[in-house]
């Protein structure tokens, strides 16, 4: 039964029982106004007074007219008297007639009423009642107790307490617009205990009524579907958002394959307006093999994934396709793989690309894969080892390969074969780059670098030592014989590093000085030198002198010589000569008598010039030798350096980028000092052709493109359209060129310009070279050509100062002239005259 038809029964139950009341209250009233009324009616007429009168005399007499008509009119009052009464009477009974029928009815009412009573009192539900006049509710009824609400009416009321939360938010926020805004609702909430309740709200005779419905079976699981069914709907929004806001197309068909459902990025690839215009329009996305494709392969239990190619906004575009059969139709999604697709194509080139490079180097390189499998292997490799090439292309095991290689006697001899082919092959478990020297039964060194890759497997490079190892046997022996020599020399030698300590020092050097070889030991520092030797000289301008030039910090280190006398009387002829790697040599000679001093200065010149020519020896040996490391070192900074090899973190990175750019200028100077020596041995010959002086400047350009980006630096080239042709080495006349102008690039402000100027003098070709840099000061111009004179001021790298005099050196070879006029903080200006020479003609440097 609803609850606004029990309103109507609670409120009758009161009215009834007044309008008993009232109804009593009214029959008392009629019958007392009744019997005033009678007995007022008797007091009142006159006739009945005189009557009375006469009786209570005690006479009987004759009646006049007068009294006729009051005795007539007193049998009338009586008369309506009985009458009257009778009225009354009858009106009585009716009166208790109606109120013993009210009385059933009230009776009837009661009943009703305890009957609707108990039908409240279920325990399937409870009412609460809220009364404007009060603020306290009435409560009916009661609720199962497994459905986990309270039985206290407080309790009751504290919906939080036994509601889940959202649940009790929505019941209090629909509860308080009930009473105040006689808004009704119809709520399902669930409880602690995943009850379900029904709770209908009301309005009715100025009162607010709340039913609590306990639901059976039925209506609960009915309650269940919708909360699940609101629960999924909003799942459904918010996923439709999800996609909606997602980049890569998503669509819905129907079991006919049509589109009926897409997001906003498939409609952005389709070029329609709304999603909703593609539906209406049927545009895909996807070609029709692919479509067909798609519906003969997918099932509900395999969904179609595979990469299709497609074409948007007129770009071939490629989409990794995703797409599963539901029970009305089917779903998919397309994922824009394009940029990978571009990566892996990429990727298989440069792979391909490195591969060509590695089979092109003279250094062995082998790439074994996670399964110690040959992968990759260069020509230098298979030269290397001599094996058969069927072999390597069966991608054999890496502890196949080792074997194969000791049956063949290539391998070094080991005592325990197992326990070293189990430690080169550990580097497949280590995460560093293991390095080790095998020395082959032929005679070859090799330096075999190891490096595992993140991914699994490993590089193998085989460096091949055996020159470097004889070029350092030849070094330690030439070293040796350089001390063996300088030992037996009868003059004083002592060489001093540049921390002003003494690296060596022969007997003769002792003897002359009276010290002890512990005094004169390797390391000593020159102030014990100077603090040994004082007894034999004390001169506050000796030794003082010699430590001020030996740990010198000047760029120029001039030699320098003279004669000193010491106290024993001997007279010693002194030299200073500098070294390479800021070294210094003291060399003393004893000339106290003609003859002695005569034999010493033969026998100094014998020894300078043999340590010149060991010197230069030395340089050519050292740079030719170094030349190849170099080369290596480069190549192999190049390769760390391609993703063949596996990312770098950012440290490596930076730590390959030095490696390389020190390389490189270490291979500059190299190349410098080789040229320098062969001018200085006088065997340096110019390759005189005939030059397109054009085609030089426009070579020179090109070559200086990346030197002018990196410092900033602008040039202009100022020359008539034809220069002509002049006879010259092209080589050297453009090293010449590349070095002035590199020279004023370094000393450049950013932002400046270098301007090169030519022209043409009769036969001879001329150039200037202006730069707006620092300048030079005019006490340093006499040193600019001079060898390792470097000045780092204002220039933007410090170089080994062999520039400008490689650049005077092969200007003369051409018979040329350079001149350099400097003016400081405005620039610098090189001047160079270059002569016309004749092709037969070989021309050497003096």
């Amino acid at each position: 039964m609803a609850i606004w038809t029990l309103h109507p029964l609670l409120r009758g139950k009161a009215e009834i029982r007044d309008c008993a009341g009232r109804l009593a209250l009214t029959v008392k009233r009629k019958t007392v106004r009744l019997a005033l009324s009678a007995s007022t009616m008797l007091t009142a007429c006159p006739v009945s007074q005189a009557l009375a009168q006469d009786q209570n005399a005690g006479g009987i007499g004759t009646f006049s007219s007068s009294e006729m008509v009051g005795f007539a009119l007193v049998i009338g009052a009586i008369s309506a008297t009985l009458l009257s009464a009778l009225w009354l009477v009858r009106q009585r009974n009716s009166i208790e007639a109606e109120s013993q029928e009210m009385r059933s009815a009230l009776s009837d009412a009661n009943q009703r009423i305890s009957r609707y009573q108990a039908l409240i009192a279920d325990k399937n539900r409870r009412i609460v009642i809220w009364d404007n006049s009060t603020d306290r509710p009435e409560q009916l009824g009661q609720l199962p107790l497994e459905t986990g609400a309270p039985t206290a009416e407080t309790d009751f009321l504290a919906f939080g307490r036994w509601l889940k939360p959202a649940s009790a938010a929505d019941l209090d926020t629909a509860i308080e617009r009930l009473r105040f805004n006689a808004q009704s609702f119809d709520l399902i909430v669930e409880t602690y205990r995943d009850e379900v309740l029904e709770v209908q709200g009301r309005v009715s005779g100025g009162r607010a009524f709340a039913r609590f419905v306990a639901l059976n079976n039925l209506r609960a699981e009915l309650a269940e579907l919708k909360i699940e069914k609101a629960r999924l709907s909003t799942a459904i929004q918010t996923f439709e958002s999800l996609l909606e806001s997602v980049e890569q197309p998503v669509w819905q068909r129907d079991a006919q394959g049509q589109l009926v459902w897409v997001n906003q990025a498939y409609s952005d690839a389709v070029e329609a307006l709304t999603p909703d215009q593609v539906v209406h329009e049927g545009r895909e996305i996807l070609g029709t093999i692919a479509r067909e494709k798609i519906r003969a392969t997918v099932t509900p239990e395999s969904p179609f994934h595979e990469t299709v190619s497609t074409v948007v906004h007129g770009n071939r575009t490629f989409y990794s396709v995703v797409d599963t059969k539901t029970p009305t139709g089917s779903c998919g999604m397309a994922i824009d793989v394009t940029r990978e697709e571009a990566l892996r194509e990429e990727l298989a080139r440069t792979l391909k690309s490195h591969a060509e490079t590695l089979d092109h180097l003279a250094t062995p390189v082998a790439i074994f894969d996670g399964e110690r499998r040959l992968q990759f292997y260069n020509q230098a490799f298979q030269q290397l080892w001599g094996l058969d090439l069927g072999f390597l292309e069966s991608r054999p095991d890496h502890g196949e390969l080792l074997d194969r290689l000791r049956s063949a006697g290539k391998l070094p001899e080991q005592l325990s074969w197992k326990s070293w082919k189990e430690n080169i092959l550990a580097v497949y478990r280590s995460i560093d780059t293991e390095t080790a020297l095998w020395h082959l039964p032929n005679g070859q060194t090799l330096r075999v670098i190891a490096s595992a890759h993140p991914q699994g497997g490993a590089t193998w490079v085989f460096e091949n030592l055996t020159e470097q190892v004889d070029l350092e046997t030849r070094y330690n022996t030439l070293v040796k014989v350089q001390g063996e020599t300088i030992d037996h020399l009868s003059e004083g030698v002592a060489v001093f590093g540049p921390d002003g300590r003494i690296r060596l020092s022969n007997p003769a050097f002792r003897a002359l000085w009276g010290v002890t070889e512990a005094e004169a030991a390797p390391g000593t520092h020159i102030r014990a030198i100077e603090a040994a030797c004082a007894p034999s000289y004390d001169k506050p301008d000796g030794w003082r002198a010699f430590g001020k030039m030996i740990t010198s910090f000047e760029d120029e280190r001039p030699s320098s010589q003279g004669t000193i006398e010491l106290l024993s009387g001997l007279v010693l002829d002194y030299a200073v000569i500098p070294l390479p790697n800021a070294q210094t040599m003291l060399t003393f000679v004893n000339i106290t008598d003609g003859v002695r001093a005569e034999r010493a200065l033969l026998e100094k010149n014998e020894a300078l010039r043999k340590a010149d020519e060991l010197k230069n020896d030395f340089v050519q040996h050292v740079s030719y030798e170094l030349r190849s490391p170099l080369t290596n070192i480069i190549g192999f900074t190049d390769l760390l350096k391609s993703e063949a090899m596996g990312p770098l973190n950012q440290r490596q990175a930076e730590y390959v980028d030095h490696i390389s750019t020190s390389s490189a200028v270490l291979l500059t100077i190299v190349n410098d000092i080789l040229d320098l020596a062969t001018v200085d041995a006088g065997i340096m010959r110019l390759n005189y052709s005939e030059i397109d002086l054009t085609d030089l400047l426009d070579d020179v350009s090109m070559q200086m493109t990346d030197r002018l980006q990196e410092g900033g630096v602008t040039l202009d080239i100022i020359a008539p359209n034809q220069l002509g042709q002049i006879i010259a080495d092209q080589q050297r006349l453009k090293q010449i060129l590349i070095k002035i102008l590199t020279n004023a690039v370094n000393f450049s402000p950013e932002g400046g310009t270098v301007v090169l100027k030519c022209w043409r003098e009769g036969a001879d070709f001329v150039f200037s070279v202006t730069d707006t840099g620092c300048g030079i000061p005019e006490d340093l111009l006499p040193s600019v050509f001079q060898r390792f004179s470097s000045s780092t001021k204002g220039g933007k790298k410090s170089g080994a100062g062999l520039g400008l005099s490689i650049v005077q050196s092969f200007v003369h070879l051409h018979k040329g002239t350079v001149a350099i006029n400097s003016v400081p903080d405005q620039g610098t200006t090189v001047l160079c005259r270059i002569p016309t020479g004749t092709i037969v003609q070989s021309v050497a440097a003096e």
